[in-house]
């Protein structure tokens, strides 16, 4: 049983066409999956041992799930499917896990754990982050199955569910099972677009890094009228230190923060990107942040920082006091050519130059902080996906360095050395961390497509690009 790529293609689409995809959906979407919520982990649980199993049966994976490493946690999936150890290994990856449905705030009603269509309007939390993505590449898998009788490669199918929490746990449990979890590539389907009308790749993530700064002078306030003037006012000292880490345009000052320089092939990706103006959304500030540089290299290539929150005394009900403390956190995102681990050492040093050694830098919890990591635009896997997708869309790709938000990328790199590539299939308006979660209908049915026939030209090249 040979078929062929066309065939599977048209039977990945038709998944969707028969509506075999949005009962699939459905029966995903009604698990409350809230890792950020005490109370979870059974719902976590019954999604890897229970409802993922059932969707995968009688595609020839074995299955288990996974104890994470930190007690509490939610399991990880996993299903794997070895045809040929002498065949390239593909590791898919999903979370199944979603941020707080936040029932009551949805437009007309709206149950964050059901399945509401409305045109080409899916609704339900999950649809995209991210139980409809790593739906579509099991379908997918199922379709070339299908079609050709087998896979042509092997396959490892990994569904964490502890994403929304900055993946607590996975990295211990991928070094403890490196062996169960060796690849030659890992593929995950997350995140928006930067387009609705074209397929994209992105090989990464910035990494983040948060932390307070603290001024704490007195344990009290102290009457305006009698200390004003007299003792130091915190909430000043905060706002010279943070005016001393950017420029009023925001260009950062603070050394070693930002890359040497965007690296070529990076730069060559970023260049060719294109971008769709999404109504709704703001405009960039064309005179905001480093001279010189586009949207895309701002996003994708350089460092950025920002300012979460900031506090001093009760802005809600102000007392006439000279204030005794004040507080901001702020946030880095950087590239992978900056060391995550550099960015506090280097703003202690660069405050302590400039007099501010009265003002505190306290890194916050590990959860708000995360690695970079980037595959290079110029691996031999990233040319042969992106040919692979030109190939189904009839267009080339976007291919973006590193997402501009956060997920798990370095820990596959640094544990299990694997070349990094994400194939989002939603869009910028899709409220995803908010109420009205939706995925687009179009960008669904064209996932299933594109992902059957990369699924099918790894397996018809049969080595390793």
């Amino acid at each position: 049983m040979a078929g062929s790529r066309e065939a599977a293609i048209a039977r990945a689409e038709g998944c969707f066409d028969s509506g075999a995809y949005l009962a699939a959906l459905r029966r995903l979407v009604a698990v409350p999956t809230e890792s950020q919520m005490p109370g979870s982990l059974p719902a976590l649980t019954r999604y890897c041992a229970e409802t993922l199993p059932a969707l995968m049966q009688g595609m020839g994976f074995d299955h288990q799930v996974l104890d994470n490493a930190k007690p509490g946690r939610g399991p990880v999936f996993v299903a794997r499917r070895i045809e040929d150890p002498a065949r390239p290994t593909v590791l898919v990856y999903g979370h199944g896990d979603v941020v707080r449905g936040l029932a009551g705030q949805w437009s007309d009603g709206l149950d964050p754990w059901q399945v509401t269509v409305k045109g080409d309007r899916w609704y339900g939390r999950g649809t995209v982050d991210n139980k409809g993505q790593h739906l579509i590449a099991i379908e997918a898998l199922r379709a070339v199955l299908a079609e050709r009788g087998r896979l042509g490669f092997n396959a490892i199918v990994l569904v964490e569910t502890g994403e929304e929490q900055g993946s607590p746990g996975l990295r211990e449990v991928l070094r403890a099972h490196a062996g169960l979890l060796a690849a030659d590539v890992f593929i995950g389907l997350d995140g928006p677009r930067q387009t609705t009308f074209m397929p994209e790749m992105k090989l990464g993530a910035r990494g983040g890094v948060a932390f307070d700064l603290v001024v704490q002078l007195r344990d009290h306030a102290h009457h305006s009228g009698h200390w004003g003037g007299v003792l130091t006012d915190p909430a000043f000292r905060l706002a010279h230190a943070l005016a001393s880490i950017v420029t009023p345009q925001g260009r950062i000052l603070v050394e070693g923060w930002t890359p040497p320089a965007i690296p070529p092939a990076v730069k060559r990706a970023i260049d060719g990107l294109v971008f769709e103006d999404i109504p709704g959304l703001p405009e960039p500030d064309a005179d905001w942040g480093e001279p010189g540089l586009t949207k895309g290299e701002k996003i994708f290539g350089w460092t950025s920082v920002i300012v979460l929150a900031q506090l001093t005394g009760h802005p809600d009900a102000p007392t006439n006091a000279v204030q005794g403390a004040a507080r901001a956190r702020l946030q880095v995102r950087h590239t992978a050519d900056v060391r995550g681990d550099a960015i506090v050492p280097a703003l202690r040093r660069h405050l302590d130059a400039r007099g501010f050694s009265d003002v505190q830098v306290i890194p916050v919890l590990e959860r708000d902080m995360f690695g970079a990591a980037r595959t290079d635009p110029d691996d031999p896997w990233v040319g042969f996906v992106a040919a692979s997708m030109a190939r189904t869309a009839n267009r080339t790709p976007n291919i973006v360095p590193n997402s501009s938000g956060s997920n798990p990328s370095d820990m596959f790199q640094e544990e299990l050395g694997l070349p990094v590539i994400w194939i989002p299939n939603s869009y910028a308006g899709c409220n995803q961390h908010g109420p009205d979660e939706h995925a687009l209908a179009p960008l669904l049915r064209e996932g299933l497509g594109l992902m059957a026939g990369i699924w099918w030209d790894i397996g018809e090249k049969g080595g390793r690009p």
